[in-house]
Formats: C-alpha cells, structure tokens, sequence
C-alpha cells in the first residue's frame, strides 16, 4: 500500500508520463462489455484520468474513484468541461457504491492494488444483471538490443539480483492471477481475453520521467534509484537517443449473470 500511496506524491510526474490505451481496447469494450452511450461506468483506481476520458467519450457516466488526492485534482484539471465524470477520493474496498448501479465496472493498470477478497464481490455487488467486469493493463516487453545489454550492468550495479525478474505489471499477463481470480469467483460469467501490441518511443527525458513512475523499483533507496535511471536515460542518449520499447497492453473481461 506504500508504494500504491506513492503515486500520489507524483500526480503531475505520473499525468505527464503515463500512457493512455489502445482505441481498439475500447472498440472491444464497446462490442464485449456495452460500453457506449446508455452505459454507467464505475472506474476503479482512475489515477490521473488516462482511461476516464476515453471511457467518458463513450459512456453516459463515469464514476471514477482513487485513493489519491492529488491524482484524483490531477484528472480533474486535465477534465474540466466534461459533465459526464464524477470523482470520488475513495479506496474502492470503502466506496458505498449502488448496488446494481452500473453496467460497467471498469479498472485500469490499477486492479493488483485492490484487495482480492473484497474487490470481486464488490464489484459483482456494483454492476447490473448482465453487466460487465473489464480489468486491462500495460506491461513491459523484454527489450531490444543494444539496450537489453545497456541496461543490465546498470541495474547490476545499483540494485544487485533483480534484473531478468518479472516487473510488476507482469500480473497483467495471461500468465497472471486476474482471470483465474474472476473464473474461480463464480461471480462472473467466462472470461474473454484481449491483447494489443505497440511500441513506446522513448527519449532519455521521456523515460526518465516515467521509470520515476514504476512501482517496481520502488523497493530501492530514492537516490541510488533515480541514479540508476538517470544512467539508464544516459545509455539511450550514447545508443541512438531513442528506445523504441515493445510493449502489450491485456485486457479481460466477463458479464455478471
């Protein structure tokens, strides 16, 4: 929860480096889960709004709650104008939301922070009969040469043991825990699963910025970890000045019956 809690304190940091998601992601919410002009959305972990203004775009409402205050003022700077979003400072386990309010509940790059025991049924309790439970996500894919072999004597160095371990937005695979988790819950029907390929094209400032937002190094010291991102950032500099990073962004969904 330290490290959820940490987002906070680098709402603008994370607004500016942060991606939004695939247009075909949307597409397959709008056939898969209904998203469209009749639906009501709750956002579960909206941070600084890089899913609720496309899902605002196509939904009648959103609902979107964050634990974080500053990134929660972070989306509503960037949404100003737009009717159809109401935010809530709220953990989502502690939302009094509707009971059967919303035809979609929604979570993005945000569901590995909720508690598994409450977050399902709470979920299940939120949404309609027929509604639709969609969790998607970004994750990193093994880098491309020459900056897969940079990297690796950089991170050696400063935080020895953990390079090749999976990153945290691994849980987003479908190799992770959410799909057996929504199956094994007998809340939802059977899960559909979806995944996007693209490319991140990443200056040394742009990846420095956002490798300040990754939970996953959050474990190492703050200043023997922003030097090892800015070698990092350095080494993209020395090779090109561009990392053109794979990356694949999951999404899974099923309706409650």
């Amino acid at each position: 929860m330290e490290q959820a809690r940490s987002f906070d304190r680098i709402a603008g940091l994370y607004r500016q480096a942060r991606r939004g998601y695939p247009a075909a992601l949307y597409d397959d919410l709008a056939e898969l889960a209904g998203l469209g002009p009749d639906c009501r959305v709750l956002e579960v972990g909206c941070g600084t709004g890089q899913a609720t203004v496309d899902l605002a775009a196509r939904a009648l409402s959103v609902l979107a709650v964050d634990p974080g205050g500053q990134l929660i003022a972070e989306a509503q700077a960037q949404t100003q104008g737009i009717a159809n979003i109401d935010y809530r400072v709220f953990r989502f386990e502690d939302l009094a939301a509707a009971k059967g309010g919303f035809d979609l509940v929604a979570s993005a790059q945000a569901w590995h922070w909720v508690d598994p025991a409450i977050g399902l049924p709470k979920a299940a309790e939120a949404l309609r009969p027929g509604g639709s439970f969609a969790v998607f996500g970004h994750v990193p894919m093994t880098l491309p040469e020459p900056f897969n072999s940079a990297f690796r004597p950089i991170v050696d160095h400063y935080w020895p043991g953990v390079w090749g371990a999976p990153p945290s937005q691994a849980a987003y695979l479908p190799t992770g825990p959410f799909a057996g988790r929504i199956h094994d819950s007998g809340l939802f029907g059977p899960v559909t699963h979806r995944a996007y390929a693209w490319t991140w094209n990443l200056d040394p400032d742009l990846f420095g910025r956002y490798m300040r937002t990754d939970s996953s190094y959050h474990g190492l010291e703050e200043t023997r970890r922003f030097a090892m991102f800015d070698a990092m950032a350095q080494a993209i500099a020395d090779h090109g000045g561009v990392l053109h990073a794979p990356w694949e962004t999951h999404l899974y969904i099923a309706r409650k019956p």
